[in-house]
Parts: structure tokens; sequence; C-alpha cells
């Protein structure tokens, strides 16, 4: 299976971040439905927090995305519920509950009311910044492909399914419905499959209906790793580009708008955690998460919310 990665000078802090705004595309707790998690939030605004920690517990909403945030054993858990538990837990809110939840409908149901906050490794991107509010960066991405064993298309990036395209080369593509891959696809203007979940993206280069799926190179490696049997690999990691812009991803966990002291408490945590490479890696180090995936200080919600170049 190819997946290395090494860190790239783009991925410091004088990194360059793509203009293009693209399409929308984790103590114990339980782990729901998003109808039977409806009314489990705490009413939006001032005095979030302190109804929340009043309450002692928090409602994330999460997509089943490993190894973000996910089910095992009917209990969630994952990097950012990792975070989630660490940062809430140090602030006074013991209980993380979790509401599953398709990844279209994670922010309109954090805006509903439906959850306190969502935790699955979201990419930080301006459309998703007009509709709710993003913590500091918390994860950095790079993407892969997911083909069969031996890559028997050749594929390297997204530019070598679009130069095979071009060429006449018939080439299927799965990416994650929302998710920022189908933003590079879009922008590339190639045709996709849109699949609902990382698990039928695999499934559907397994048996065979898709020729790669594109994802970030995190889930797609461990989900590779978690499936040996399955007839798939992965390629090295890459950062696409797009009209010669290296589009940098980072992700965090979203707030509703308004409630500006729950996440300036929650960034106030996560600094402690982004401190440093050992600090980060105690508390995703497990995941398969590594420096690599550790955010440049630098790096600013603000700069992702505008598309901005970083400074």
């Amino acid at each position: 299976m190819k997946r290395s990665f090494r860190r790239s000078p783009m991925l410091t802090a004088g990194v360059v971040l793509a203009s293009l705004s693209l399409a929308l595309t984790a103590c114990g707790g339980t782990t729901t439905t998003e109808s039977e998690g409806g009314s489990a939030a705490a009413p939006a605004g001032e005095g979030k927090l302190q109804a929340l920690k009043d309450k002692g517990s928090i409602t994330v909403a999460i997509a089943g995305e490993a190894p973000y945030s996910y089910e095992e054993n009917g209990e969630a858990t994952g990097a950012t519920i990792a975070l989630a538990k660490k940062i809430f837990g140090d602030m006074g809110i013991a209980e993380v509950n979790t509401v599953l939840v398709d990844w279209n409908g994670l922010i309109p149901g954090l805006t509903a009311g439906r959850s306190d906050a969502v935790s699955a490794g979201m990419s930080i991107l301006p459309d998703r910044c007009a509709n709710a509010d993003f913590a500091d960066p918390e994860i950095m991405y790079t993407t892969t492909l997911m083909t069969q064993k031996g890559n028997p298309k050749g594929l390297t990036d997204l530019d070598s399914v679009k130069a095979k395209i071009d060429a006449g080369e018939k080439i299927k593509l799965a990416v994650l419905a929302g998710g920022i891959e189908a933003g590079y696809a879009k922008a590339l203007d190639l045709d996709v499959q849109s699949v609902p979940d990382a698990q039928t993206g695999m499934d559907t280069v397994d048996n065979g209906r898709a020729d790669a799926f594109a994802m970030t190179a995190i889930s797609l490696n461990f989900m590779a790793e978690q499936n040996p049997d399955a007839n798939v690999e992965t390629t090295d990691a890459f950062v696409q580009e797009i009209d010669g812009v290296p589009q940098i991803g980072a992700g965090s966990t979203v707030f509703a708008q308004g409630d500006d002291e729950l996440r300036e408490a929650y960034n106030e945590g996560l600094a402690k955690i982004t401190e440093s490479e050992e600090t980060y890696l105690e508390v995703v180090g497990e995941y398969g998460f590594t420096a690599e995936n550790l955010p440049p200080k630098d790096l600013t919600t603000e700069e992702l919310c505008k598309g901005a170049p970083a400074k």
C-alpha cells in the first residue's frame, strides 16, 4: 500500500491558502440518531456556556467518519471526540453526548438547535463560515485516492484523473457528497459519483463501480488499514492545486453563530493542546494523526473563512 507523506513547506507558517470558495461538502457519552437527539442542545447565545456547565453535558453532532468521529461498539470515538472530551471536560462539562447526522445535515442541524457543536473534522471554508462559526484550526488535511489494489488505472491525484479523461480514457471517480474533494472535482470540471459516507466510497471502489475515491488522506489510510481484506489501497497523499493555487485544508469544531463565549472557551482549551507536537499527539496520536496534522500557529480561522492567503 502506498502511503507516504512528508511535511511540505506549504504546511508551515508560510502556507498559501486557496482563495477559491468550494461547495459545502469529534467522560463517556451516548450516541443517538439525529431525530432522537433533536431536543438535547442547550439554547444558543449568551449564557449557553454556563447552562452546559450546570447541565454537565454537551451534545455534539458527528458524521461517522473515521478516524475523526465515529461509532465503535455503540460508543463515539475518534480524534475529534478525544479533543471534545478533553477540552469540554477541562471546562467543567463532564459528558460529551453525540448525535449521528448525515454530512450535509451537520450545519443545518446545528443552526436548528439539534446539537451544541459539530465535532466531525469539518474543513473551514467560506461558504460554511457564512452559516456557522468555526473554532481555531485543529487539523491540517491532505488528500489521497483510494483505488483497487495494484492501482490498475495508474492514478496519482485528481490532475491524473483529469489528464486520463481528457485523453479519452474512462475514469469513474467517487467523492463524498458535500465534501471538500467534491469542490475540487467541480473546479476541475470532473464528473463524479457522489457517495453519502466513507464506507460507501470504499465499497464502491472495492466492487469496481468506481476507479477511485477521493477523500482526506488520514481517513482513507485509516480505512484501508482497518480493512486489510478489502481490494483497496491508497495513493501517496497530495495537496491538490486549483488554477495553480495549492488547496491547503484545515478543519475544526463548529459552533452556532452567537455562541461566542462557548467557542472562545473551547479555543482556550484547544490552544493548550496545539501548543506543541507532544501535547497534540497525546490527545490525537492514537487515531493515526501525526505532526503533519498539527496546524501552523499563525494559521487563523479568519483567514480560512475569507479564503485569503496566510501571512
